[in-house]
């Protein structure tokens, strides 16, 4: 009977049915051959929203879309410029810092490739970039802002691993910093090849560019200092800074416009949301399941005995991780494969704050690895390229993030540090 519905649910995943329908599907059939009423399904779906910290998804993307449609990506992009453009590779690293403040609002790399990239790419061809490093850098930049706060996917991995948002956020801020700091000096060794048009360092365009982006640059204080300076809840921060940017976005600086804009950046903001709400609700029956049946234990009980150190333990779980990365978007991602990962992190002494930001460096990650990273595809798409290119372009950028990545497992104190001297 069990392999039959294994079966079953496999020819579902291979007719292309919604995840959500699969999923469901699946807890409710496993509930009833167990002798089980699978109303659990329900029970579990009405947990899942009865969360007070699911408020936060819908609101911090539909701060993020706001202001992907306005101005604010273009001001911000002009900021950074003037403060680092004269570097060598500055403009790179430019490229790399906005697109991750995107990434970590809007929760999607495709968004941050179509709209930020558009705005990016022209700009380094421009400066004197060549076209597979000015692809490569905005393709795998439109993942890179995942580990920042309020990124979704930290907000969906703290609900289904029951581990502190709060302490999550502050979790991926050193791994997120040395991500692009590497990327950075990768753009910088670039940057000294042939000749690059630097943007000349001006006290006074770095005034008029922070005049410019005065309503913007409070978001960021917003989110952090109204969180860890203990003034908001995440669910408070991100009520205050939808309001506070609809506010300037809509009313003072009149970029966008109600009748024009507003039910577009609803429409997205609610696909977007909807997918992932309805995917975390119907897996959750499922999780319950698995736990009830016991199968993270026995699981556990098998890898044992082939792995006994938790060194060996990491490598395997990058190496399973990257290929998920590749293979799913990373919201489904966290929700199939968290609840079975926890428990066996956690026998092998993995904190599960750590454990967080390794699993989503590694989804990041996948995003640019070949064959099927997402953001190959929508790069391919955005910029008309064959898809083979964009394998080769991102290469070496996969290659300085996987390095990262090492650092990351490794040194559990890069995510650690933050939160032990807050908490």
């Amino acid at each position: 009977m069990a392999i039959g519905i294994t079966v079953f649910i496999i020819i579902l995943f291979l007719l292309s049915v919604p995840l959500f329908a699969t999923i469901g599907l699946s807890a409710i059939l496993q509930f009833l051959r167990s002798g089980i009423d699978p109303t659990v399904v329900i029970v579990e779906l009405n947990r899942i929203a009865s969360a007070p910290t699911l408020l936060a998804i819908p609101l911090f993307t539909f701060t993020g879309y706001i202001l992907a449609q306005s101005n604010a990506p273009k001001r911000l992009f002009n900021l950074a410029d003037s403060i680092i453009g004269w570097l060598p590779g500055g403009i790179a690293i430019v490229s790399l810092a906005v697109c991750a403040i995107f990434t970590c609002l809007t929760g999607a790399s495709g968004i941050t490739i179509i709209a930020i990239g558009g705005l990016v790419y022209p700009i380094l061809l421009k400066k004197g970039y060549p076209e597979n490093f000015s692809l490569g850098l905005v393709t795998s930049s439109g993942s890179l802002g995942l580990l920042f706060p309020p990124s979704l996917p930290l907000i969906v991995y703290g609900i289904i691993a029951r581990v502190s948002i709060d302490q999550l956020f502050i979790a991926g801020i050193v791994p997120g910093i040395i991500l692009i700091i590497l990327l950075s000096f990768y753009s910088i060794k670039f940057g000294t090849r042939g000749k690059k048009e630097r943007t000349p360092f001006s006290i006074k365009n770095i005034y008029i560019n922070l005049k410019n982006t005065i309503w913007e640059l409070p978001i960021p204080v917003i989110i952090i200092g109204g969180i860890y300076g203990g003034f908001l809840t995440v669910v408070e921060a991100s009520a205050f800074v939808a309001f506070y940017t609809f506010a300037v976005e809509f009313l003072i600086t009149k970029e966008l416009t109600v009748k024009k804009d507003l039910i577009p950046i609803c429409r997205d903001t609610v696909q977007l949301v909807g997918g992932i709400l309805i995917i975390l609700g119907s897996s959750m029956g499922l999780t319950s399941f698995m736990i009830d049946a016991q199968i993270p234990q026995n699981l556990l009980n098998v890898i044992r005995t082939f792995i006994t150190t938790k060194f060996t333990f990491l490598i395997l779980l990058n190496i399973f991780l990257l290929i998920v990365g590749a293979l799913l978007d990373i919201f489904s991602a966290i929700i199939i494969v968290v609840p079975l990962i926890v428990p066996i992190a956690l026998s092998y002494g993995v904190n599960p704050l750590h454990l967080g930001i390794i699993f989503l460096t590694n989804l990041e990650i996948g995003y640019i690895t070949p064959p099927v990273g997402l953001n190959l595809f929508i790069s391919s798409f955005r910029f008309k390229k064959p898809i083979m290119y964009l394998y080769k372009t991102s290469i070496p950028f996969l290659v300085v993030m996987l390095i990262g990545l090492i650092l990351i497992t490794y040194i559990p104190e890069l995510s650690l540090f933050l939160v032990n001297l807050f908490y």
